[in-house]
């Protein structure tokens, strides 16, 4: 007869649960995103005639790419993704991906 998973733990370790050791939290640095002069314009080559907003001009490392791209996906409620130094956002939402880059800090300005 299968044992109760509380029944199970008391076997293994007694009446009291050993407490979870706490490991040294080590301090993660947010990366400094400086300001950056962005370029918003839309592609649809290659894409089965789909269109996407292409935000290009970053000027730092992958990590910050990516980490900007997120907060943008999750405030636009949309896919993306990091290509080529690239941000690449589902669907023409040029006005929107400007606005916010503006709000944020960065020069951002409608390529076509």
């Amino acid at each position: 007869m299968p044992q109760d998973w509380k029944e199970i733990l008391k076997e293994r370790f007694g009446d009291e649960l050993p407490a979870p050791q706490e490991e040294p939290a080590e301090e993660k640095a947010a990366p400094v995103l400086r300001k950056q002069r962005l370029v918003v314009t839309i592609d649809r080559h290659a894409r089965a005639g789909k269109q996407v907003t292409v935000v290009s001009g970053f000027d730092g490392d992958d990590k910050q790419l990516e980490s900007l791209c997120k907060q943008l996906k999750t405030r636009l409620g949309t896919g993306g993704s990091v290509k080529d130094g690239k941000m690449i956002i589902q669907g023409d939402v040029r006005d929107k991906v400007v606005a916010w880059l503006s709000e944020a800090g960065h020069q951002a300005k409608r390529g076509n």
